[in-house]
Protein backbone atom coordinates (compact mmCIF):
# COMPACT_ATOMS: atom_id res chain seq x y z
CA UNK A 1 0.00 0.00 0.00
CA UNK A 2 1.28 3.82 -0.53
CA UNK A 3 3.09 5.31 2.58
CA UNK A 4 2.94 8.62 1.10
CA UNK A 5 4.82 8.16 -1.45
CA UNK A 6 2.61 7.71 -4.26
CA UNK A 7 2.77 4.09 -4.67
CA UNK A 8 6.35 4.40 -5.73
CA UNK A 9 7.79 1.05 -5.33
CA UNK A 10 11.81 2.64 -5.64
CA UNK A 11 11.06 5.10 -2.96
CA UNK A 12 8.56 3.48 -0.66
CA UNK A 13 9.62 4.01 3.15
CA UNK A 14 11.54 0.96 4.34
CA UNK A 15 11.81 -0.65 1.16
CA UNK A 16 15.74 -1.87 0.60
CA UNK A 17 18.03 -1.23 -1.82
CA UNK A 18 21.58 -2.30 -2.91
CA UNK A 19 24.80 0.83 -2.93
CA UNK A 20 25.76 1.09 -6.32
CA UNK A 21 28.87 -1.14 -7.72
CA UNK A 22 31.34 -1.41 -10.40
CA UNK A 23 31.39 -4.44 -12.22
CA UNK A 24 32.92 -6.07 -15.28
CA UNK A 25 30.23 -7.78 -17.69
CA UNK A 26 30.43 -10.47 -18.03
CA UNK A 27 31.51 -11.04 -14.64
CA UNK A 28 34.44 -13.74 -14.06
CA UNK A 29 33.07 -14.38 -10.46
CA UNK A 30 29.61 -14.08 -9.17
CA UNK A 31 28.76 -10.34 -8.57
CA UNK A 32 27.33 -9.89 -4.95
CA UNK A 33 24.37 -7.43 -4.12
CA UNK A 34 23.79 -6.84 -0.35
CA UNK A 35 20.78 -5.15 0.58
CA UNK A 36 22.14 -2.44 3.25
CA UNK A 37 20.22 0.68 2.38
CA UNK A 38 16.81 1.22 3.59
CA UNK A 39 14.07 4.39 1.82
CA UNK A 40 13.76 6.61 4.46
CA UNK A 41 10.41 7.87 6.37
CA UNK A 42 8.70 10.76 4.15
CA UNK A 43 8.15 13.80 6.14
CA UNK A 44 4.68 15.71 5.41
CA UNK A 45 4.89 18.69 3.01
CA UNK A 46 4.05 22.04 5.86
CA UNK A 47 1.03 23.91 5.28
CA UNK A 48 1.69 27.34 3.76
CA UNK A 49 -0.50 31.18 3.65
CA UNK A 50 -2.08 29.51 0.38
CA UNK A 51 -1.35 25.82 0.40
CA UNK A 52 -2.91 23.89 2.16
CA UNK A 53 -3.22 19.33 2.69
CA UNK A 54 -6.28 17.11 3.83
CA UNK A 55 -6.82 13.44 3.95
CA UNK A 56 -9.97 11.36 4.34
CA UNK A 57 -10.93 7.85 4.74
CA UNK A 58 -13.12 7.01 2.13
CA UNK A 59 -16.57 5.11 2.76
CA UNK A 60 -16.70 3.62 -0.57
CA UNK A 61 -13.43 2.60 -1.47
CA UNK A 62 -12.81 0.78 1.92
CA UNK A 63 -15.16 -1.09 1.58
CA UNK A 64 -14.32 -2.27 -2.12
CA UNK A 65 -10.71 -2.98 -0.87
CA UNK A 66 -11.94 -4.41 3.05
CA UNK A 67 -9.85 -2.02 4.96
CA UNK A 68 -9.00 1.55 5.45
CA UNK A 69 -8.70 3.72 2.45
CA UNK A 70 -7.81 7.08 2.04
CA UNK A 71 -8.16 9.77 -0.43
CA UNK A 72 -5.52 13.03 0.11
CA UNK A 73 -5.48 16.78 -2.29
CA UNK A 74 -3.30 19.48 -2.07
CA UNK A 75 -5.58 22.24 -2.32
CA UNK A 76 -4.47 25.62 -3.35
CA UNK A 77 -6.39 28.59 -1.81
CA UNK A 78 -7.59 32.09 -4.10
CA UNK A 79 -5.79 35.08 -2.81
CA UNK A 80 -7.97 36.55 -0.33
CA UNK A 81 -9.70 33.69 1.06
CA UNK A 82 -8.63 34.34 4.35
CA UNK A 83 -9.36 38.27 4.51
CA UNK A 84 -13.01 37.00 3.13
CA UNK A 85 -14.81 34.51 5.25
CA UNK A 86 -17.97 35.12 3.70
CA UNK A 87 -16.87 34.41 0.06
CA UNK A 88 -17.18 31.41 -1.69
CA UNK A 89 -15.25 30.22 -5.03
CA UNK A 90 -15.14 28.06 -7.74
CA UNK A 91 -13.12 24.60 -7.71
CA UNK A 92 -10.43 23.87 -10.31
CA UNK A 93 -9.02 20.37 -10.72
CA UNK A 94 -5.90 19.32 -11.86
CA UNK A 95 -6.20 16.09 -12.81
CA UNK A 96 -2.49 13.75 -12.69
CA UNK A 97 -0.05 11.88 -11.25
CA UNK A 98 0.63 11.36 -7.42
CA UNK A 99 2.13 15.06 -6.23
CA UNK A 100 2.72 15.16 -2.58
CA UNK A 101 1.40 19.47 -2.53
CA UNK A 102 0.91 21.89 -5.06
CA UNK A 103 3.41 21.42 -8.06
CA UNK A 104 4.45 25.07 -10.00
CA UNK A 105 4.15 27.45 -7.19
CA UNK A 106 6.92 29.15 -5.62
CA UNK A 107 5.95 31.40 -2.70
CA UNK A 108 9.24 32.82 -2.88
CA UNK A 109 12.13 34.14 -5.70
CA UNK A 110 13.84 31.93 -7.93
CA UNK A 111 17.34 30.91 -5.83
CA UNK A 112 20.14 32.75 -7.50
CA UNK A 113 22.84 30.25 -7.01
CA UNK A 114 20.93 27.47 -8.62
CA UNK A 115 23.27 25.54 -11.39
CA UNK A 116 21.68 25.09 -14.56
CA UNK A 117 21.01 21.75 -15.40
CA UNK A 118 20.16 20.76 -19.29
CA UNK A 119 16.63 18.86 -20.23
CA UNK A 120 17.38 16.15 -22.83
CA UNK A 121 13.24 15.76 -23.37
CA UNK A 122 13.09 19.64 -23.74
CA UNK A 123 16.67 20.20 -25.24
CA UNK A 124 16.55 23.62 -23.12
CA UNK A 125 19.46 24.60 -21.05
CA UNK A 126 19.26 25.91 -16.98
CA UNK A 127 15.48 24.14 -17.64
CA UNK A 128 15.32 23.57 -13.15
CA UNK A 129 15.81 27.34 -13.66
CA UNK A 130 12.87 27.79 -15.97
CA UNK A 131 10.59 25.93 -13.89
CA UNK A 132 11.83 28.15 -10.80
CA UNK A 133 10.98 31.38 -12.41
CA UNK A 134 8.13 29.94 -13.98
CA UNK A 135 6.90 29.30 -10.36
CA UNK A 136 7.43 31.96 -9.13
CA UNK A 137 5.34 34.07 -11.86
CA UNK A 138 2.83 31.62 -10.86
CA UNK A 139 2.41 33.15 -7.50
CA UNK A 140 2.53 37.01 -8.97
CA UNK A 141 -0.37 35.72 -11.26
CA UNK A 142 -1.77 34.08 -8.20
CA UNK A 143 -2.20 37.25 -5.80
CA UNK A 144 -2.57 39.75 -8.69
CA UNK A 145 -5.78 41.66 -9.06
CA UNK A 146 -6.97 40.71 -12.39
CA UNK A 147 -6.73 36.78 -11.68
CA UNK A 148 -9.58 34.87 -11.19
CA UNK A 149 -10.02 33.77 -8.14
CA UNK A 150 -10.71 30.27 -7.62
CA UNK A 151 -9.77 27.44 -5.23
CA UNK A 152 -7.44 24.53 -7.32
CA UNK A 153 -6.71 20.87 -6.02
CA UNK A 154 -4.60 18.12 -6.92
CA UNK A 155 -5.92 14.82 -5.92
CA UNK A 156 -3.63 12.35 -3.96
CA UNK A 157 -5.07 8.57 -5.04
CA UNK A 158 -2.50 6.52 -5.10
CA UNK A 159 -3.52 2.81 -5.27
CA UNK A 160 -2.41 -0.89 -5.17
CA UNK A 161 -1.90 -0.35 -8.85
CA UNK A 162 -0.72 3.17 -9.73
CA UNK A 163 0.14 6.27 -8.35
CA UNK A 164 -2.84 7.42 -9.96
CA UNK A 165 -6.28 5.74 -10.23
CA UNK A 166 -7.33 7.48 -13.22
CA UNK A 167 -10.69 8.96 -11.34
CA UNK A 168 -13.57 6.27 -12.27
CA UNK A 169 -14.94 2.95 -11.41
CA UNK A 170 -12.95 0.11 -11.72
CA UNK A 171 -13.24 -3.62 -11.63
CA UNK A 172 -9.55 -3.74 -10.13
CA UNK A 173 -8.93 -0.68 -8.55
CA UNK A 174 -12.49 0.17 -7.20
CA UNK A 175 -15.11 2.82 -7.09
CA UNK A 176 -12.70 5.79 -7.28
CA UNK A 177 -14.77 7.97 -9.53
CA UNK A 178 -17.57 7.99 -7.24
CA UNK A 179 -15.36 7.98 -4.08
CA UNK A 180 -13.59 11.37 -5.89
CA UNK A 181 -17.11 12.94 -7.06
CA UNK A 182 -19.53 12.26 -4.62
CA UNK A 183 -16.87 12.06 -1.37
CA UNK A 184 -13.57 14.27 -1.73
CA UNK A 185 -15.19 17.09 -4.12
CA UNK A 186 -18.20 17.57 -1.77
CA UNK A 187 -15.81 17.33 1.38
CA UNK A 188 -13.50 20.07 0.01
CA UNK A 189 -16.12 22.31 -0.98
CA UNK A 190 -17.13 22.46 2.53
CA UNK A 191 -13.78 22.71 3.89
CA UNK A 192 -12.82 25.57 1.91
CA UNK A 193 -16.14 27.27 0.90
CA UNK A 194 -16.43 26.29 -2.59
CA UNK A 195 -19.44 27.01 -4.45
CA UNK A 196 -20.49 23.97 -4.39
CA UNK A 197 -22.35 23.37 -7.21
CA UNK A 198 -21.78 21.43 -10.81
CA UNK A 199 -21.78 24.65 -13.17
CA UNK A 200 -18.89 25.98 -10.69
CA UNK A 201 -16.84 22.69 -11.12
CA UNK A 202 -14.18 22.47 -13.58
CA UNK A 203 -11.27 19.74 -14.56
CA UNK A 204 -7.92 20.42 -16.51
CA UNK A 205 -5.07 18.06 -16.59
CA UNK A 206 -2.24 16.59 -19.18
CA UNK A 207 -1.47 13.01 -20.07
CA UNK A 208 -3.17 10.95 -17.40
CA UNK A 209 -4.77 14.10 -16.03
CA UNK A 210 -5.87 14.81 -19.55
CA UNK A 211 -7.49 11.48 -19.87
CA UNK A 212 -9.33 12.16 -16.28
CA UNK A 213 -10.40 15.25 -17.06
CA UNK A 214 -12.59 14.14 -20.09
CA UNK A 215 -13.25 10.97 -18.59
CA UNK A 216 -14.78 12.40 -15.62
CA UNK A 217 -16.67 14.98 -17.75
CA UNK A 218 -18.49 11.60 -19.52
CA UNK A 219 -18.65 9.57 -17.02
CA UNK A 220 -20.31 12.27 -14.70
CA UNK A 221 -21.87 14.37 -17.09
CA UNK A 222 -24.16 16.25 -14.40
CA UNK A 223 -21.48 17.20 -11.87
CA UNK A 224 -18.99 19.07 -13.83
CA UNK A 225 -18.74 22.11 -16.23
CA UNK A 226 -16.06 21.57 -18.51
CA UNK A 227 -13.22 19.65 -19.09
CA UNK A 228 -9.73 21.04 -20.85
CA UNK A 229 -7.69 17.58 -21.52
CA UNK A 230 -4.04 18.18 -23.08
CA UNK A 231 -2.30 15.37 -24.96
CA UNK A 232 -4.23 12.72 -23.62
CA UNK A 233 -4.05 9.04 -22.73
CA UNK A 234 -6.52 7.25 -25.70
CA UNK A 235 -9.83 8.53 -25.91
CA UNK A 236 -10.29 6.44 -28.54
CA UNK A 237 -9.44 2.68 -28.35
CA UNK A 238 -8.83 2.63 -32.08
CA UNK A 239 -5.67 4.11 -31.92
CA UNK A 240 -4.67 2.80 -28.37
CA UNK A 241 -0.87 4.30 -29.31
CA UNK A 242 -0.94 2.47 -32.48
CA UNK A 243 -2.89 -0.35 -31.56
CA UNK A 244 -6.43 -0.83 -33.09
CA UNK A 245 -7.37 -2.90 -30.26
CA UNK A 246 -10.84 -4.12 -32.51
CA UNK A 247 -9.27 -4.17 -35.82
CA UNK A 248 -5.87 -5.52 -35.02
CA UNK A 249 -5.00 -9.47 -33.63
CA UNK A 250 -1.76 -8.64 -32.13
CA UNK A 251 -0.60 -4.76 -29.97
CA UNK A 252 2.93 -5.90 -30.88
CA UNK A 253 3.43 -6.66 -34.59
CA UNK A 254 1.76 -5.45 -37.69
CA UNK A 255 -0.67 -7.70 -38.86
CA UNK A 256 1.00 -9.74 -42.12
CA UNK A 257 1.61 -12.92 -43.84
CA UNK A 258 4.72 -11.90 -45.15
CA UNK A 259 6.72 -10.09 -42.55
CA UNK A 260 7.11 -9.57 -38.75
CA UNK A 261 7.56 -5.72 -38.42
CA UNK A 262 7.31 -4.26 -34.91
CA UNK A 263 4.89 -1.62 -33.97
CA UNK A 264 6.62 1.58 -33.10
CA UNK A 265 5.92 2.49 -29.09
CA UNK A 266 7.62 6.30 -28.85
CA UNK A 267 9.02 8.79 -31.02
CA UNK A 268 10.57 12.20 -31.25
CA UNK A 269 9.62 15.66 -33.19
CA UNK A 270 10.86 14.25 -36.27
CA UNK A 271 9.23 10.70 -36.28
CA UNK A 272 12.70 9.11 -35.02
CA UNK A 273 11.71 5.62 -33.25
CA UNK A 274 13.00 5.23 -30.07
CA UNK A 275 11.50 2.03 -28.35
CA UNK A 276 8.22 -0.47 -29.50
CA UNK A 277 5.11 -0.97 -27.85
CA UNK A 278 7.03 -4.85 -27.52
CA UNK A 279 9.68 -3.51 -25.65
CA UNK A 280 7.75 -1.05 -23.39
CA UNK A 281 5.82 -3.88 -21.85
CA UNK A 282 8.40 -6.21 -21.69
CA UNK A 283 10.17 -4.33 -19.51
CA UNK A 284 7.09 -3.47 -17.15
CA UNK A 285 6.73 -7.71 -16.83
CA UNK A 286 10.11 -7.40 -15.90
CA UNK A 287 8.75 -5.31 -13.42
CA UNK A 288 5.77 -7.04 -12.29
CA UNK A 289 3.16 -9.53 -13.32
CA UNK A 290 -0.26 -9.29 -12.92
CA UNK A 291 -0.25 -5.46 -14.71
CA UNK A 292 1.68 -4.41 -11.34
CA UNK A 293 4.52 -3.25 -12.47
CA UNK A 294 2.87 0.29 -11.92
CA UNK A 295 4.07 1.00 -15.68
CA UNK A 296 1.91 2.80 -18.11
CA UNK A 297 0.24 0.04 -20.01
CA UNK A 298 -0.06 -2.20 -16.84
CA UNK A 299 -2.60 0.61 -15.26
CA UNK A 300 -4.35 1.34 -18.57
CA UNK A 301 -5.12 -2.49 -18.24
CA UNK A 302 -5.59 -2.33 -14.40
CA UNK A 303 -8.06 0.02 -14.84
CA UNK A 304 -10.08 -1.01 -17.87
CA UNK A 305 -10.09 -4.67 -17.63
CA UNK A 306 -12.82 -6.70 -15.65
CA UNK A 307 -11.20 -8.83 -13.16
CA UNK A 308 -10.01 -12.01 -13.93
CA UNK A 309 -10.51 -15.52 -12.07
CA UNK A 310 -7.08 -15.06 -10.32
CA UNK A 311 -8.07 -11.47 -8.67
CA UNK A 312 -6.07 -9.47 -10.91
CA UNK A 313 -6.92 -7.50 -14.33
CA UNK A 314 -7.59 -9.87 -16.96
CA UNK A 315 -5.13 -8.70 -19.40
CA UNK A 316 -5.59 -6.75 -22.78
CA UNK A 317 -3.60 -8.90 -24.59
CA UNK A 318 -0.52 -11.39 -23.63
CA UNK A 319 2.10 -9.92 -22.61
CA UNK A 320 4.68 -12.01 -24.02
CA UNK A 321 3.06 -12.28 -27.64
CA UNK A 322 1.07 -9.38 -27.91
CA UNK A 323 -1.73 -11.16 -28.66
CA UNK A 324 -4.99 -9.38 -28.24
CA UNK A 325 -8.02 -10.80 -26.54
CA UNK A 326 -11.36 -9.50 -28.22
CA UNK A 327 -13.79 -10.20 -25.00
CA UNK A 328 -11.53 -7.87 -23.11
CA UNK A 329 -11.36 -5.47 -25.51
CA UNK A 330 -15.04 -5.47 -25.76
CA UNK A 331 -15.40 -4.69 -22.44
CA UNK A 332 -12.74 -1.76 -23.00
CA UNK A 333 -14.66 -0.82 -25.61
CA UNK A 334 -18.35 -0.12 -23.71
CA UNK A 335 -16.91 1.10 -20.48
CA UNK A 336 -13.90 3.25 -20.80
CA UNK A 337 -13.45 4.16 -25.06
CA UNK A 338 -14.42 7.77 -24.60
CA UNK A 339 -15.40 8.57 -28.16
CA UNK A 340 -17.30 5.05 -28.76
CA UNK A 341 -19.35 6.24 -25.54
CA UNK A 342 -20.06 9.70 -26.86
CA UNK A 343 -21.08 8.20 -30.27
CA UNK A 344 -23.36 5.61 -28.66
CA UNK A 345 -25.19 8.38 -25.61
CA UNK A 346 -25.05 11.01 -27.51
CA UNK A 347 -28.43 11.42 -28.86
CA UNK A 348 -29.55 8.44 -26.53
CA UNK A 349 -33.19 9.63 -25.50
CA UNK A 350 -32.86 8.15 -21.46
CA UNK A 351 -28.70 9.17 -21.18
CA UNK A 352 -29.18 12.89 -23.11
CA UNK A 353 -25.24 13.00 -23.06
CA UNK A 354 -24.88 15.78 -26.03
CA UNK A 355 -27.63 17.77 -23.99
CA UNK A 356 -25.06 17.47 -20.95
CA UNK A 357 -21.83 18.00 -22.53
CA UNK A 358 -22.19 20.56 -24.86
CA UNK A 359 -19.97 23.30 -24.68
CA UNK A 360 -17.93 21.38 -21.98
CA UNK A 361 -15.11 19.14 -24.00
CA UNK A 362 -12.10 20.36 -24.90
CA UNK A 363 -8.80 18.52 -26.90
CA UNK A 364 -5.30 19.81 -27.22
CA UNK A 365 -2.07 17.91 -28.35
CA UNK A 366 1.00 18.21 -30.22
CA UNK A 367 0.71 16.49 -33.76
CA UNK A 368 3.80 14.48 -33.02
CA UNK A 369 3.29 13.39 -29.74
CA UNK A 370 5.73 11.32 -28.55
CA UNK A 371 2.92 8.24 -27.92
CA UNK A 372 0.94 8.62 -31.00
CA UNK A 373 -1.79 10.24 -28.45
CA UNK A 374 -2.85 12.66 -31.40
CA UNK A 375 -4.39 9.57 -33.57
CA UNK A 376 -7.21 9.08 -31.48
CA UNK A 377 -7.93 12.84 -30.89
CA UNK A 378 -8.61 12.75 -34.72
CA UNK A 379 -10.96 10.55 -34.12
CA UNK A 380 -12.28 12.48 -31.48
CA UNK A 381 -12.41 15.17 -33.43
CA UNK A 382 -13.95 13.62 -36.56
CA UNK A 383 -16.55 12.96 -34.12
CA UNK A 384 -17.34 16.21 -32.15
CA UNK A 385 -17.84 17.84 -35.67
CA UNK A 386 -20.08 15.68 -36.63
CA UNK A 387 -22.30 16.08 -33.37
CA UNK A 388 -25.41 17.49 -33.66
CA UNK A 389 -28.65 18.91 -31.47
CA UNK A 390 -26.90 19.69 -29.95
CA UNK A 391 -23.28 20.30 -31.15
CA UNK A 392 -20.64 19.71 -29.04
CA UNK A 393 -19.43 23.33 -28.56
CA UNK A 394 -15.92 22.65 -27.66
CA UNK A 395 -12.56 22.79 -29.32
CA UNK A 396 -10.17 21.13 -30.29
CA UNK A 397 -6.75 22.03 -31.27
CA UNK A 398 -3.17 20.91 -32.65
CA UNK A 399 0.53 21.86 -32.18
CA UNK A 400 2.62 21.62 -35.19
CA UNK A 401 5.42 19.34 -34.54
CA UNK A 402 4.88 19.51 -30.78
CA UNK A 403 5.02 16.32 -28.99
CA UNK A 404 4.21 14.96 -25.34
CA UNK A 405 2.80 17.04 -23.54
CA UNK A 406 1.73 19.92 -25.70
CA UNK A 407 -1.24 21.83 -24.42
CA UNK A 408 -2.90 23.86 -25.99
CA UNK A 409 -0.42 27.40 -26.26
CA UNK A 410 0.86 27.99 -29.74
CA UNK A 411 3.43 30.99 -28.72
CA UNK A 412 5.48 28.87 -26.34
CA UNK A 413 7.40 26.05 -26.44
CA UNK A 414 6.19 22.94 -25.06
CA UNK A 415 8.68 22.95 -22.08
CA UNK A 416 7.19 25.91 -21.16
CA UNK A 417 3.51 25.66 -21.77
CA UNK A 418 3.07 22.52 -19.80
CA UNK A 419 4.41 24.96 -16.83
CA UNK A 420 1.52 26.83 -17.22
CA UNK A 421 -1.76 25.35 -16.84
CA UNK A 422 -3.29 27.22 -14.14
CA UNK A 423 -2.87 30.35 -16.44
CA UNK A 424 -4.47 28.98 -19.34
CA UNK A 425 -7.47 26.83 -18.34
CA UNK A 426 -8.42 28.96 -15.49
CA UNK A 427 -9.71 31.63 -16.98
CA UNK A 428 -11.60 29.91 -19.79
CA UNK A 429 -13.12 27.68 -17.09
CA UNK A 430 -14.43 31.05 -15.38
CA UNK A 431 -15.77 32.78 -18.49
CA UNK A 432 -17.60 29.49 -19.16
CA UNK A 433 -19.04 29.89 -15.47
CA UNK A 434 -19.90 32.92 -15.77
CA UNK A 435 -22.51 32.38 -19.00
CA UNK A 436 -23.46 29.36 -17.56
CA UNK A 437 -24.23 30.34 -13.83
CA UNK A 438 -27.46 30.80 -12.81
CA UNK A 439 -28.80 34.36 -12.27
CA UNK A 440 -27.27 35.95 -8.92
CA UNK A 441 -25.41 32.82 -8.37
CA UNK A 442 -22.07 34.18 -8.12
CA UNK A 443 -22.92 36.97 -5.31
CA UNK A 444 -20.88 35.07 -3.08
CA UNK A 445 -18.14 34.90 -5.63
CA UNK A 446 -15.81 37.94 -5.60
CA UNK A 447 -14.11 38.98 -8.77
Amino acid sequence: MDRGEGQQWRSAPGNLFSKPITVQWPPKTPLRLELTEVNPPIKPVADTQYIKHIRMRSERLSKFWGRDMYLGAAVLLPHGWQENPQARYPLMIYHGHFAPTIGGFRETPPDPNLKPVYSARFRMEGYNIVQQELAWQLYQDWISPTFPRAIVVEIQHANPYYDDSYAVNSANLGPYGDAITYELIPYIEKTFRGLGTPWSRFMYGGSTGGWEALAAQVLYPDDYNGAYGACPDPVDFRAYTTVNLYEHKNAYYVDSAVRQLRRPGKRNYLGEVSTTVEDMNHLELVLGTRSRSGGQFDIWEAVYSPMGADGYPKPIFNKLTGAIDPTVAAHWRENFDLVHILKRDWNDPARQLGRKLAGKLNLYCGDMDNYYLNNAVYLAEELLNTTTAPHYGGEVTYGDRAEHCWNGDPTRPNGISRLRYHQMYIPKAVERMKATAPPGALAAWPH
